[in-house]
């Protein structure tokens, strides 16, 4: 019988690809911020797109955390990569992105990586985490905000990668929170463990400085920073420590998989252009009339410069 964790998984990716999408239209829309601020959270929900985001963002992380009762760690955040297939479609379809050809192979490339990890991962429930790994996840939180509050003052493709790093690490100690939460059966057992305080802290951070990455680059790359610093502690992890299973005989194909996935991801950071900021640059330029020179010239208006054109 085929485990409900695929299906969660699946549509995982759905939620998580829109989420990327409406979130970086609101970060775009917003006063780019240079401080490790929490207020940019508030100034991003006053976006609609934002919001909307948001919810599938909890849609996808509720289905992740389902997800993880059974499948391996190394799927799960691998396969949330596959997301920037959907955000890349998404972005074609409706707001008429130029993606470029290194980006479209390196996204096919994701996929295939991500269908070797599927083929090669066994379901199993996890293992508790040692007390030594909940103290690791808590001392983890002021240190990737102090990291972040340093990021923050880059600008361009540089900040949106680091910050976006930063955010996968957050994410990605929710994610190891979250596998052996996921294998408890009671409400109470749930909110009695530190892991999900852990969890929501993390998921806070890392959402803050998603925020921040998106608003320097291109959503692809910030996103793929996010994805491929985000994979490989939780994979390590959830081998070593949370009992994550690899079918005997397909741990080739699992290591091809994830070199794959991760190798393309990094790619994605390198070749992504960015979607929102030329357009919003070139938007300013067309409302902004030029400074009227001396003499009898008559400066063209937005409408009829348009007709020229």
């Amino acid at each position: 019988m085929m485990s409900a964790g695929w299906l969660f998984l699946g549509a995982m990716i759905i939620a998580y690809g829109v989420a990327n999408l409406l979130q970086s239209i609101a970060a775009t829309r917003t006063t780019v911020h240079h401080t490790f601020d929490p207020g940019l959270l508030l100034r991003l929900a006053g976006h609609r797109a934002y919001l909307v985001g948001l919810v599938f963002q909890i849609l996808g992380f509720v289905l992740a955390f389902l997800a993880r009762s059974d499948l391996p760690l190394f799927l799960v955040q691998a396969s949330v990569a596959a997301g920037l297939g959907v955000t890349a479609v998404l972005g074609v379809a409706l707001l008429k992105w130029r993606l470029p050809l290194a980006e479209v192979g390196l996204i096919v490339v994701l996929f295939g990586g991500i269908t070797a990890l599927v083929v090669a991962a066994e379901p199993a429930p996890a293992r508790p985490l040692p007390l030594a790994g909940v103290l690791a996840l808590a001392l983890s939180v002021p240190v990737i905000g102090v990291l972040g509050a340093f990021a923050a003052r880059l600008h361009g493709a540089p900040g949106s990668v680091a910050l976006g790093s930063l955010a996968g690490i957050a994410f990605s100690a929710a994610a190891v929170a979250a596998r052996p939460l996921a294998s408890l059966h009671s409400v109470g057992g749930v909110l009695s463990d530190p892991l999900l305080y852990l969890l929501i802290v993390h998921s806070i951070v890392g959402q803050l400085l998603l925020g921040l990455a998106m608003q320097r680059g291109s959503t692809t790359a910030a996103v793929a920073a996010m994805d491929a610093a985000g994979a490989v502690p939780a994979a390590v992890i959830g081998l070593l420590l949370l009992g994550d299973r690899i079918w005997p005989g397909r741990e080739w194909l699992a290591t091809l998989g994830f070199v794959v996935t991760l190798l393309a991801v990094i790619g994605l950071t390198r070749y992504a252009e960015p979607q929102h900021h030329h357009e919003v640059a070139a938007a300013r330029k067309r409302v902004t009339p030029p400074p009227a020179p001396k003499g009898n010239y008559v400066p063209l208006t937005v409408g009829s410069e348009r007709s020229q054109n």
